[in-house]
């Protein structure tokens, strides 16, 4: 199932896709969904970012991607951040790099609290794409990621949340910059897996439904300069598309 949230003359509004059409739905995490019995075309629909999360959380997978003495760990990013579908990436000038990450985001169900290998996945409502942002050479002065991750619309989040994908521990990922090839890569390059991410989040913070985990990138970063159009599409969900200033 596709649910989208959309731009409607009463204000956004969660929609159900069906039929060329996006269902409006009252809340995406009923069980089950309850239908307005209104609906808007897919077609010059505006989607927007598909939640607005509580919590959004990144994933360092330490220790393998860059040498660091530590193991994963999480890192929080401000939920101000979130943009969606078209909105602009509004680069962060001289302050070093400007670097696009597309990776999975995992958008939380219901809530979570010490989940196991077991259970993880039944408290997920489903997943997107995701671009984390950063200004990479502030990395080097700040590890808490504050400084390099903050800019405006620096977490696009879309085009959807895809209820039913076929493994999440399986989906690619392709980073196209102006319609160039840059990144193809996939969760399955992760060092941590999705479960791995969920298990070790909820072992230290409960989270609630539509709080978001960024799952992190398995090499699918690419420079962006003034201009530039960067699309990430995920395997069996969809593409996310931005412009950057």
């Amino acid at each position: 199932m596709r649910i989208a949230r959309i731009n409607t003359a009463s204000g956004p509004q969660f929609a159900v896709a069906r039929d060329g059409d996006w269902h409006h739905i009252a809340n995406p995490f009923a069980q089950p969904l309850t239908y307005t019995g209104e609906s808007t075309a897919q077609e010059g629909a505006t989607l927007l970012a598909p939640i607005r999360p509580a919590v959004v959380v990144g994933i360092g997978h330490n220790l393998t991607n860059n040498d660091h003495p530590l193991p994963i760990q999480a890192w929080h990013k401000s939920v101000h951040t979130v943009a969606g579908p078209e909105d602009q990436i509004v680069a962060a000038r001289a302050r070093g790099a400007v670097y696009i990450e597309g990776e999975l985001a995992v958008i939380i169900g219901k809530s979570a609290a010490g989940l196991t290998a077991e259970n993880a996945l039944e408290h997920v409502l489903g997943y997107t794409c995701v671009n984390d942002v950063t200004n990479v050479d502030q990395n080097r002065v700040d590890e808490r990621n504050f400084q390099g991750k903050s800019g405006v619309n620096y977490t696009p989040l879309g085009p959807w949340i895809e209820t039913d994908i076929a493994d999440p521990e399986h989906t690619s990922i392709d980073v196209h910059v102006n319609d160039e090839l840059r990144a193809s890569s996939g969760t399955f390059n992760l060092p941590s897996s999705v479960v791995d991410c969920l298990i070790y989040v909820t072992s230290w913070l409960q989270l609630e439904p539509g709080d978001v985990i960024m799952t992190g990138s398995p090499n699918t970063a690419a420079e962006v300069l003034p201009g530039d159009r960067v699309s990430i599409t995920l395997g069996g969900i969809g593409t996310l598309s931005n412009t950057v200033s």
